[in-house]
């Protein structure tokens, strides 16, 4: 009897771990932009650089200002990587570069 009980116990336990992993949280903006800003500071080549990170519905916009060419392209590169980006809107500019029109 108790053979039976723990094999069922064990049988709801795994068919809940299954059901579980089956379909992964979805993710929210919050979670992209906490995880964009946490690769960026993480980053050897960015990772010095203020760089601002706002997101909405999946599209990430970075602001701020980068030293290099590199440095701007890079911290797009970082960007991308994240799972549930599904754009990188780059308006980082350079020092020294004026902003774009509108642009402040």
């Amino acid at each position: 009897m108790k053979i039976k009980l723990a094999l069922a116990l064990l049988a709801c336990f795994l068919l809940g771990a299954f059901a579980l992993a089956k379909d992964p949280p979805p993710v929210n903006d919050d979670s992209i932009s906490d995880q964009v800003r946490i690769n960026l500071a993480s980053d050897k080549v960015v990772g010095v650089l203020p760089f601002n990170v706002a997101v909405k519905n999946g599209v990430v916009t970075l602001t701020g200002t980068a030293d290099t060419g590199s440095q701007r392209s890079r911290a797009e590169k970082v960007a991308k990587k994240v799972k549930g980006v599904k754009q990188v809107v780059n308006n980082i500019i350079l020092k020294g570069e004026a902003p774009p029109p509108g642009k402040k």
